[in-house]
């Protein structure tokens, strides 16, 4: 059920969602035309360290989406093209981080899908803490293993893996009404006319 959540705009879905669920606006896709669908496997890393994401992406199964809260601490490179190519090679559907990654150019090369806070060349340390596939909180949104996560290129958006049916069908039907609006866009008439605020 949850791929066909994939057809529609992160904005869409964060509306079909009550204006909620929508991840802090600095996490973007590291290449414009990246896009993410699928559901998460959570992880928390201590800060600056990345080993638990080298057991993330091996324990993840296919179509899973990383998605990774670092404690707040961004001034790293936590993730990089070796790890982008070992979690593409396992077929995971892409990371979602709170902090920063490198290699971009790699990794985008190879069409692995990244959506971070940016870029760090800073490497990191393999002391190994954190957890994986518990809950965890990324800008005020709780996470849990297995809701979907999907991304474009104006951001992120968490639908609870319970309010899928939901979500969808408010999501078409959105989408339903914003059509008509284009469609008398197109006619000339301006949307201070659609919405009733002349």
């Amino acid at each position: 059920m949850y791929h066909q959540l994939a057809k529609f705009s992160a904005a869409t879905l964060h509306e079909a969602l009550g204006k909620a669920g929508n991840l802090p606006s600095a996490i973007k896709p590291i290449a414009p035309g990246m896009k993410i669908c699928g559901p998460a496997y959570t992880v928390q890393t201590i800060p600056g360290d990345n080993k638990i994401l080298h057991r993330a992406y091996a324990y993840a199964q296919p179509g899973d989406v990383l998605v990774a809260h670092c404690s707040d601490y961004y001034e790293a490179g936590y993730w990089g093209d070796l790890m982008s190519l070992g979690a593409k090679t396992k077929s995971l559907a892409g990371l979602v981080i709170d902090a920063c990654v490198r290699d971009a150019d790699d990794i985008d090369a190879m069409g692995f899908p990244v959506f971070s806070r940016g870029l760090c060349i800073k490497g990191t340390s393999s002391i190994e803490g954190g957890r994986l596939n518990e809950p965890i909180v990324i800008g005020g949104v709780v996470i849990h293993p297995g809701d979907i996560i999907v991304g474009d290129r104006d951001g992120v958006v968490v639908v609870p893996k319970n309010l899928i049916q939901d979500v969808f069908e408010k999501a078409t039907a959105r989408e339903s009404r914003e059509e008509t609006i284009r469609e008398q866009l197109r006619q000339g008439k301006t949307s201070i006319q659609l919405y009733g605020w002349e």
